[in-house]
């Protein structure tokens, strides 16, 4: 049984710090992308970051790089994301997925979410 599980999630002020993580279970985490997305209601889902099997190569977007970290510990097949300088607009629900190939336009799994709220 697959499982994605994200944790960390949670209330914090303009410039604060948090550490989300995404524990996984039941496929060969070490074969995949992962990534984390996010997505504020009624808005569309926003990539945030990616990371490929081994974590040689990373990506993030515009709106957090230079902010946000992404890694991942294959022995422990979790994904990280550490998020530092918030700001109000990072506030969303962050959902980790998996994609076994980079190319492939849907994803394979992802989680079922925690909310990140930032607030002056």
């Amino acid at each position: 049984q697959v499982q994605l599980v994200e944790s960390g999630g949670s209330s914090v002020h303009t410039g604060g710090s948090l550490r989300l993580s995404c524990a996984a279970s039941g496929f060969e985490f070490a074969w995949y992308w992962m990534y984390w997305v996010r997505q504020v209601p009624g808005k569309d889902v926003e990539w945030v970051s990616n990371i490929n099997g081994d974590g040689q190569v990373l990506s993030y977007s515009d709106a957090v790089k230079g902010r946000f970290t992404i890694s991942r510990d294959n022995a422990k097949k979790i994904l990280y994301l550490q998020m530092d300088r918030l700001k109000s607009e990072d506030t969303a629900v962050y959902f980790c997925a998996a994609k076994r190939y980079y190319v492939n336009s849907d994803y394979d799994y992802r989680g079922q979410g925690t909310q990140v709220t930032v607030s002056s």
